[in-house]
């Protein structure tokens, strides 16, 4: 018997592996609407994480033949994770880790102040470090090629983001494994530039739809299709901005590394490391034919494949292996995945909750976290038990220091 459910369509089969997960009524709608569109191919696949994102739901796994739907890859193009595994120990952790977590917040810039404008907190206020220089020098040529075509995709901080957070549900965490083993754990994308490629290409599909009189139903689901000017040019862009956000994590890991190397001198890191998309598009083969798979909060788990499944700031994570599930396109869920918006977040938790629920984690209490609560997002434990045919754990991290923009 087969680990999903199929979702009835009436466009393309949708393969759900959500068993114990509820999802909401607003993302089915999500899921029957790309289901619906010419290109699908053979089906779409939906992680246990899944929840209603812009056009396309996040948790969803979008084949596509000839066409790529910017909106589906989303504004935080190659958002995802990085681990790294340290020689440290709980053991060799301090009673009091509040002075760990000031010095991670004063080594990488996060949140955001002045709308990422003059003074925007979250960007380098003085020269970026070394490695964000030599990162930047490396991908200057790419960005220029886009902009030269594309003046208004431009932003002015793309070097100054480059080793940033960024707000939101972006972290930096401390983690113990099974063994008392501490990782270093972070969460982040293509930051400003990145969402002003997304935001830019989207808008540029939207428009195509309208000039073409397409028959979408939702205009979020505008496409380029493949042979375009708007294709071309959007590969491009994307592709730029999937090698910026693997770029970026690596600085801000090279950043917190030098943190606790500070404080032990002695510190090593392991060979098992992971670096990971969870929001992008790639030309892949499945099914005998080569698509466009468009990832969307969804991770790659091919066979064999170490990927990352975080839970939220105060429950659990899981590094795990692939098992190469044809049937999801070689593909698991990002994380635990939204149970509500986070406004609904902010009305129904007090402080008092949520300082229960990250209780032991050295990390942010106040307001303005709230939405960001462990009570905001599904069971992480249903989500990895809903997708035991795509993975299987490999290490299970338990939080103690988290640090949010």
């Amino acid at each position: 018997m087969p680990g999903y459910d199929v979702i009835e369509s009436p466009g393309a089969p949708i393969k759900a592996w959500t068993r114990g997960v509820p999802i909401e009524d607003a993302a089915l709608q999500q899921l029957k609407n790309v289901a619906s569109l010419p290109f699908i191919h053979k089906h779409v696949a939906v992680m246990p994480d899944v929840h209603w994102g812009m056009g396309a739901t996040v948790g969803s796994v979008i084949p596509t033949l000839k066409a790529i739907i910017p909106a589906a890859v989303g504004v935080d193009i190659g958002c995802g994770m990085m681990a790294v595994r340290t020689s440290i120990r709980a053991e060799h952790l301090p009673d009091d880790l509040s002075g760990v977590r000031s010095a991670i917040e004063a080594a990488v810039p996060h949140g955001r102040t002045d709308n990422g404008g003059r003074n925007d907190k979250g960007a380098w206020q003085s020269e970026p470090p070394a490695a964000a220089a030599t990162r930047w020098a490396e991908l200057k040529a790419g960005y220029d090629a886009v902009i030269e075509r594309h003046p208004k995709a431009g932003h002015p901080r793309g070097y100054g983001h480059l080793g940033t957070l960024g707000t939101g549900n972006h972290f930096i965490e401390l983690c113990l494994d099974e063994a008392g083993d501490v990782w270093v754990m972070l969460h982040s994308g293509s930051r400003g530039v990145g969402n002003r490629f997304g935001t830019y290409f989207i808008e540029r599909a939207k428009h195509e739809a309208r000039r073409w009189h397409l028959n979408l139903p939702d205009q979020d689901l505008a496409y380029f299709p493949e042979g375009t000017d708007g294709f071309v040019d959007y590969v491009r862009a994307v592709s730029w901005a999937q090698k910026y956000a693997r770029a970026n994590r690596e600085v801000m890991m090279e950043q917190v590394l030098g943190v606790l190397k500070a404080i032990w001198p002695d510190l090593t890191t392991t060979k098992e490391a992971v670096n990971c998309h969870h929001n992008y598009v790639s030309k892949e083969k499945h099914f005998g034919q080569e698509v466009y798979l468009t990832r969307k909060g969804a991770v790659s788990a091919r066979d064999g494949e170490l990927g990352i499944i975080p839970g939220s700031m105060g429950a659990k994570s899981f590094i795990v292996r692939g098992k190469g599930n044809a049937d999801s396109f070689c593909t698991c869920s990002h994380g635990a995945g939204r149970a509500m918006s986070r406004t609904e977040a902010k009305r129904r938790f007090t402080l008092e909750d949520h300082a229960r629920a990250t209780q032991g984690v050295e990390c942010r209490k106040d307001a303005a976290v709230i939405d960001e609560t462990p009570m905001a997002y599904k069971d992480i434990d249903a989500v990895i038990a809903a997708q035991a045919d795509l993975i299987e754990v490999v290490h299970t991290l338990r939080q103690v220091v988290c640090v949010k923009g």
